[in-house]
């Protein structure tokens, strides 16, 4: 079985292959990342775009050959009562040729009020927002640890974050 992630983001991919050893029937597949346009913008701002880009991924990646294309894209959406107004989470999609399986993960509001204005008001994706507010020097922190990382100071990360979409997409082909 071959499962294509439309992502050569490390964080992305080891996530996908950590995961699946969970699943008996997927513990042996082969896990390749290939490089995949999202169709949306480098920071989706909305749920729906970031779903849109996670599909997009899961079906260009399913195109090459796969058995499961799986796309994952981190966003921001608004979201009432929150201090900034958005929040940051991740979702999954696995596409089997006929249908799209999604998940999300837990969303999370940024404390810091300056990046979240520089990912709002200049554009910037969360990874240039916390470099440019000197929080790391790390400009690819996103390909890492992520930026979950630095606000849990170390009691999650990217790819920890990750799992839980990939998780509750997999529901659906657990079946």
């Amino acid at each position: 079985m071959k499962i294509v992630v439309g992502s050569k983001n490390p964080a992305k991919v080891d996530a996908v292959r950590e995961i699946l050893q969970d699943y008996p029937h997927l513990k042996d597949a082969e896990v390749v990342g290939i490089e995949v346009g999202s169709g949306v913008s480098d920071q989706p701002m909305t749920l729906e775009e970031t779903l849109r880009g996670a599909i997009g991924r899961a079906k260009s990646a399913f195109e090459t050959g796969a058995d499961f294309g799986f796309g994952i894209e981190s966003g921001v959406m608004p979201v009432p009562y929150s201090k900034s107004g958005y929040m940051d989470l991740t979702t999954c999609a696995i596409y089997d040729g006929k249908e799209h399986h999604l998940g999300l993960s837990s969303a999370w509001e940024f404390p810091n009020p300056e990046v979240m204005r520089s990912v709002v008001e200049e554009g910037l994706d969360l990874n240039q927002a916390v470099h440019k507010a000197g929080m790391t020097v790390d400009p690819e922190i996103g390909t890492s640890s992520g930026a979950v990382s630095l606000v849990t100071k170390g009691r999650t990360d990217r790819k920890a974050y990750t799992k839980q979409a990939l998780q509750m997409a997999l529901i659906h082909i657990d079946q």
